[in-house]
């Protein structure tokens, strides 16, 4: 199956469980071709872990989800070593990061330490247990969620954890007409129980491979660097755009191009993608905060400010 075709299959099949979300779904699919993860900041019930299954059985993986809670170990993400005494030797468990595609649940309810655990996996696609390094299956994509209501009992992620993922996205509450749709779309059964796979994870490792092929002119690249010179010259922010940002901020737009048909990349595809892949990685300051400033609308000053190459 071509990877275009897969891709729009999978970006339906998404639709027809999650409703009302087109934006949200695309970005999604945008953080799978370009082999990033995502990040779901919302509020609970608004389909998160509807969104991640759905994902997975859409392309014919395997689906793991762990509930972060504050006596969550490192081990038991990334598995450990246990003594066969049948066998008289050890053997090792994986953990639920052996899947295609991982929910971590309310990660800022774990410890910083079971954090660094994941974030550490999801950069490196490997573990390393006595010496002894595994990979992970293929591909390998991660939904994280935070609730951004609720402080109490958490630990929320450093502005240098939260810039290991590509994109984060908020799903919201949906419209009143697409609200009633999914009323009604629950009278007998849910949707996804209901869902086949549409594609298989040979066709997102394509997918990804042919986004890493898509042309980025040099002016489109000279465009990226400058929006971020912009963005670590603001004296509002304490901390800005690292290089990785900017190679996230370069890979997702050759994906949206990819998932629109084209095999190069717009000043367009930077433009919109700029808010859901810099947003969370800049951290203003107390001055600004104070001010009522958020990090979406200094980036969205920082597109008008910087011109777009014609």
């Amino acid at each position: 199956m071509a990877a275009n075709e897969a891709a729009k299959l999978i970006e339906d099949n998404l639709a027809s469980v999650i409703r009302g979300k087109p934006d949200a779904l695309r970005l999604v699919l945008v953080a799978l071709a370009s082999g990033g993860h995502v990040l779901l900041e919302d509020v609970p019930g608004t389909g998160k872990t509807t969104l991640a299954k759905s994902l997975a059985r859409s392309v014919d993986g395997v689906f793991r989800r762990v509930q972060f809670t504050p006596d969550l170990l490192p081990a038991d993400i990334t598995g450990s070593s246990f003594y066969n005494s049948k066998e008289g030797v050890f053997e090792f468990r994986e953990g639920p990061v052996f899947t295609n595609v991982l929910l971590a649940d309310e990660i800022n309810r774990t410890s910083p330490r079971t954090q660094s655990a994941l974030l550490e996996v999801m950069s490196e696609n490997q573990i390393t247990v006595e010496g002894r390094r595994r990979d992970l299956p293929q591909p390998f994509f991660v939904i994280a969620t935070q609730n951004p209501v609720e402080f109490h009992g958490t630990y929320p992620l450093p502005e240098a954890q939260l810039d290991r993922f590509m994109i984060r996205i908020t799903l919201g509450y949906p419209g009143p007409d697409d609200e009633v749709e999914i009323l009604y779309s629950q009278n007998d059964r849910h949707p996804f129980e209901s869902l086949a796979p549409v594609a298989s994870c040979a066709d997102v490792l394509r997918l990804q491979e042919e986004v890493r092929k898509v042309q980025v002119e040099r002016t489109v690249a000279q465009y990226i660097v400058k929006l971020v010179e912009a963005l670590r010259a603001d004296m509002r922010l304490d901390l800005s755009v690292s290089p990785r940002g900017s190679l996230s901020l370069y890979r997702t737009a050759q994906a949206a191009a990819r998932l629109e048909g084209r095999d190069y990349a717009l000043p367009d595809d930077v433009k919109r993608l700029a808010v859901p892949v810099l947003a969370h990685r800049i951290m203003l300051d107390t001055k600004a905060r104070y001010g009522g400033a958020r990090p979406e609308t200094v980036i969205a000053e920082t597109l008008d400010s910087v011109a777009v190459p014609r």
